[in-house]
């Protein structure tokens, strides 16, 4: 089929015609399927399931220094998780904070902290006139939200496959002192699964903030996450870099096992220079005693190592990518040459980006879940939930089974068609 652009009036009301007989019976179908967040599936989460055993009443809960996990203590987290975490994120485990289940929960922590009680000595956010952070869109929604609900104003910076716009990010960081932050999601990034280049990196670590307390908010929530494992991005370790450049203290990088044991019950980290951890732990001695020590050392005793971890991370991949290939061919047989549409094809991650012709996203979005098939919102990658285009649509594929996921995926795509012919016909009223 030829590009709708090129289509006549006559053609495109033929077409209106077919497609919406396709979508009432779809409609027909009563269809209950979800993809709105990127959860794991049930098959991914059975892969953890020897966690639960690795510990039992009868094993020794000392750590190799002779801690008892039980007891209170270890307020940064015990020395066997910061090793297998430190080798997770590419650091020095003497660099990292092991925390709770939720990195987020971190991110949130920071954020507040910097509100309350400043950056390193510098002036509490709380009691400036403005505060302000960078976010790269399409970005990840929850990011903004911390930022929003602290009413700090955010600033779209646009993405592109090497990563944020550094020009405009270098011009906007040096030149106001009220820019705090910024949001990054370096490798396999929500939504788009693109990761940073090593120029990208380069450029961050050598910034010039006009504000003494900005900080990069490096969340590699996807540092392992390979679909394939002869095909993976490669993402330069920002912390290094940041002291080869002489700003060791410019980055939090954040992490977690979230999508690797269980969401629920993973542990998280930061990771960070000397200077910001000792500032960090100096509010963390009042807000806890210590995280969960036996759930870090179930962690440990489940994944051993790093190698342990990365085999684990195989048995995902070969559940996730049959997925993420389905919904690429649907994408391409359905829509591909017809120039309504583009995606993206992430090797890693846990989405799929889709564009649509502006002004028809949240109409997309509409007609999915009035046939049956929830979505992330349409408008939800950008702060305050504004897409200024109404393109942008997250494409979740990992949680519904393969054959949910199939007629949730051409579902969209006819949803896609209609709503652009529908879109075209009315710019030639």
């Amino acid at each position: 089929m030829k590009p709708y652009a090129e289509m006549t009036r006559d053609e495109l009301l033929a077409l209106r015609k077919e497609l919406k007989a396709q979508y009432r019976e779809m409609q027909s179908k009563d269809l209950r399927l979800d993809m709105s967040r990127g959860k794991p599936s049930v098959e991914q989460l059975d892969l953890s399931m020897g966690m639960m055993d690795v510990l039992s009443s009868d094993d020794d809960l000392t750590c190799e220094d002779g801690t008892d996990c039980r007891n209170y203590g270890c307020l940064t987290g015990i020395d066997e998780a910061k090793e297998l975490l430190g080798d997770m994120m590419e650091v020095n485990p003497n660099n990292i904070i092991i925390y709770g289940n939720s990195s987020l929960n971190v991110m949130y922590d920071t954020v507040s902290r910097s509100m309350t009680h400043g950056v390193m000595g510098n002036t509490p956010w709380c009691k400036l006139d403005k505060v302000k952070f960078l976010c790269p869109v399409p970005g990840y929604d929850r990011h903004f939200a911390i930022t929003e609900y602290f009413g700090i104003e955010m600033i779209n910076v646009p993405m592109s496959e090497s990563g944020p716009d550094m020009d405009l990010v270098e011009e906007l960081v040096a030149s106001d002192d009220t820019i705090k932050g910024i949001w990054c999601v370096p490798k396999y990034s929500n939504p788009q699964g693109y990761s940073y280049s090593d120029e990208t990196v380069r450029r961050f670590a050598r910034l010039k903030p006009a504000a003494p307390d900005f900080r990069i908010y490096w969340d590699n929530a996807y540092g392992v996450h390979h679909l394939y494992d002869h095909d993976q991005d490669h993402l330069i370790e920002i912390l290094a870099e940041c002291k080869r450049a002489g700003n060791p203290d410019l980055v939090y990088k954040f992490a977690s096992t979230s999508k690797i044991s269980f969401p629920g019950s993973g542990i998280a980290a930061i990771a960070a220079s000397r200077n910001n951890l000792e500032d960090i732990e100096r509010q963390l001695k009042n807000q806890t005693i210590g995280h969960d020590k036996v759930n870090q050392l179930r962690h440990v005793r489940f994944f051993k190592d790093i190698h342990g971890m990365v085999e684990h991370m195989r048995k995902h991949a070969d559940i996730i990518r049959p997925k993420f290939e389905a919904v690429e061919e649907i994408l391409e047989r359905e829509l591909g040459g017809l120039e309504i549409g583009s995606w993206t094809k992430p090797k890693g991650g846990y989405f799929i980006s889709f564009d649509s012709l502006e002004g028809c996203a949240k109409d997309i979005v509409a007609r999915c879940k009035k046939a049956g098939v929830v979505m992330t919102g349409a408008g939800a990658t950008y702060p305050y939930g504004k897409d200024p285009h109404d393109s942008n649509i997250r494409i979740a594929p990992t949680y519904p089974p393969l054959g949910d996921l199939i007629t949730a995926t051409e579902l969209f795509a006819l949803c896609v068609k209609l709503t652009s012919a529908e879109k075209l016909l009315k710019t030639m009223e």
